[in-house]
């Protein structure tokens, strides 16, 4: 298989990945439609630096750990589950408290997903957190990546290449959806609509964790 064959098929897998709604697509959303732009870019720069620590392990062999022991496996798994909740849990206690506290001048900024200033930086660590605490990321990189790799050329190198692959794409994706959040931002920072967003993800994010917590 040739690089350039081995780039094209890659990114038609990650791209349909890419895709896929999942958490990262509920993260960037959310922080976009409230008005948080900074902080959404942040979350994407995260999102895809992890993508990008998780290529360059698997490239390098790091990462096998995780499909050989299971005590690395569980730790990492519980870790981010726990992170998830605390995450979503947050955003959830944060709406009744508005609500009780009767916050629905349109004036009140929305809070970031899981408190902290909205900054690029708060994001970025946000998005870097969901995703290397995710051990499934670096099990489907240690199934997949080395398929994509070409007998004789440099793994390192060719990983970490094809990641970026992957980078590239998330990146794109997102712009879309930080676009289409910001044409419709209006609307979802009216408090009501607020309230409604973060509650959806906010039990979307649990959702993800109590998955994350029970998978095998």
């Amino acid at each position: 298989m040739a690089i350039s064959t081995a780039l094209w098929s890659f990114a038609l897998v990650v791209g349909l990945l890419t895709l896929t709604p999942g958490l990262d697509t509920a993260l960037v959303l959310r922080t976009a439609a409230v008005g948080h732009r900074r902080r959404a870019w942040g979350v994407v720069l995260g999102i895809q630096t992890g993508t990008l620590v998780w290529g360059t392990l698997t490239s390098a062999g790091i990462t096998a750990v995780l499909t050989a022991s299971q005590l690395a496996y569980d730790i990492l798994r519980w870790a981010g589950a726990a992170y998830l909740l605390w995450m979503g849990g947050r955003m959830l206690l944060a709406t009744l408290r508005r609500r009780r506290d009767g916050e629905d001048a349109a004036s009140v900024e929305a809070p970031a997903p899981s408190g902290g200033r909205p900054t690029l930086a708060a994001g970025w660590r946000q998005g870097l957190l969901t995703n290397v605490l995710n051990p499934k990321i670096g099990v489907f990189y240690v199934a997949v990546l080395p398929q994509f790799i070409p007998e004789g050329a440099p793994h390192l190198a060719t990983g970490v290449l094809l990641t970026l692959v992957h980078v590239l794409l998330g990146t794109v994706w997102s712009a879309v959806l930080v676009g289409c959040a910001r044409a419709i931002g209006g609307w979802l920072r009216r408090p009501a609509a607020r309230r409604g967003l973060d509650r959806v993800t906010g039990t979307a994010i649990v959702g993800f964790g109590v998955h994350l917590a029970l998978s095998e």
